[in-house]
């Protein structure tokens, strides 16, 4: 199943919608002569649709539990249907990151009572956002599980099977006990339990506005501040060294019409040889061979070692901006060979308090990593 696919699967009602209005519209809008637009007056031009249409389309369960089936399902069942279904993708315990991000932790004993998660304030050093911190409506879970899970196979689960996940999940984060059974008869008892269930707001002056409780307030100003401007914003982009010559040279295939001319990929890229950003007479072992030549961005190492996942190249994520550290040690003589035993065992304190563990990486590589680290501060 597409994406496209998936998408229509989870919001039918979009269509429906769509369809009902535009038949509405239309048979009340004036003509020129003052006349209602109809099926008559436009032949052939939508029509309204039919009970037994919407029925087919409106599977969704709403905040407010219409359309919930009945049904019953333990913890304990869900935790079997889980480990057969669920845990490949998410973990046995719902933390796994490796495919999907967490859908448990993150969630204190206080923030079920007051039904706002304190690690959603800013300020949080919450590494990550997990479902159950974000969840502030039940029937959101239990309708994406009913129609989008298991991810390969969606909509085999039983009804009984989707309550008894959707149980299984909420135990994991602490929310029910384990000798729980979760129905369509407690399960408006259970919302009050969610920790974000006080999490929603509407103050955003978009979807759903104010005949739903929503702002009015336009969420753009329209004023600019025009202060601490940069004199230059300059947008790159960079192409692997290994890849530069894949499709002969880019120079020579653009357009001269305009500002883009493409890169001239018959001479080596600008972080070929970046060899002198690890500075001369310097302490400790010597530079690699294979780290003098490293590409101008290490991309497998990156993947290998889940660099992008903390760091980004100008800004910082969890940890500090890859061109931070470059600026933060450009005058030490030893920058390469100290980042690159930092990128082995990892550390904390230096940054902040998230600790960045160590990474499986060989001398070798991680030498490649610091060297094109180091290569970050020219740019």
């Amino acid at each position: 199943m597409s994406r496209f696919d998936a998408l229509l699967r989870l919001r039918p009602w979009v269509v429906v919608c769509g369809l009902v209005l535009a038949t509405q519209v239309m048979a009340q809008q004036p003509s020129p002569k003052g006349q209602a637009l109809n099926a008559t007056a436009l032949p052939g031009i939508g029509r309204t649709a039919t009970p037994q249409e919407i029925r087919a389309w409106d599977i969704d369960v709403r905040p407010d539990f219409k359309g919930l089936p009945k049904g019953q399902g333990s913890v304990s069942q869900g935790e079997v249907v889980w480990e057969s279904k669920c845990a490949s993708c998410h973990g046995t315990f719902g933390e796994s990151s490796d495919v999907f991000t967490p859908i448990a932790g993150g969630v204190r004993a206080e923030d079920l009572k007051t039904g706002r998660v304190d690690s959603l304030m800013p300020g949080s050093n919450q590494p990550s956002r997990t479902t159950v911190m974000k969840l502030s409506t039940l029937s959101t879970l239990w309708d994406y599980i009913n129609r989008a899970m298991p991810w390969n196979a969606p909509k085999t689960l039983t009804t009984d099977e989707v309550y008894a996940v959707t149980a299984y999940i909420l135990n994991l984060g602490n929310i029910l006990p384990a000798d729980f059974t979760l129905s369509d008869r407690n399960i408006r008892d259970v919302q009050a339990r969610l920790p974000n269930r006080n999490g929603m707001t509407t103050a955003h002056a978009l979807w759903p506005g104010k005949e739903l409780g929503g702002s009015t307030r336009p969420d753009v100003q329209g004023s600019a501040c025009m202060r601490d401007c940069k004199a230059e914003v300059v947008v790159k982009s960079f192409m692997p060294d290994y890849a530069r010559d894949s499709h002969g040279n880019l120079a020579e295939q653009s357009r001269t019409i305009g500002p883009t001319r493409g890169a001239d990929t018959t001479r080596p890229g600008a972080g070929a040889s970046v060899a002198a950003a690890s500075g001369s007479g310097g302490e400790g072992k010597a530079v690699t061979v294979a780290a003098q030549n490293a590409p101008s961005a290490p991309d497998a190492l990156m993947r290998k070692g889940a660099c992008l996942a903390c760091h980004g190249m100008d800004s910082r994520v969890v940890g500090p901006s890859f061109k931070e550290v470059a600026v933060r040690y450009k005058d030490r003589s030893d920058a390469v060979n100290y980042l690159s035993g930092k990128i082995r065992t990892g550390g904390q304190g230096v940054w902040g308090a998230i600790p960045m563990p160590a990474q499986s990486l060989s001398p070798a590589e991680a030498d490649q990593l610091a060297v094109w680290l180091m290569s970050r501060e020219a740019k």
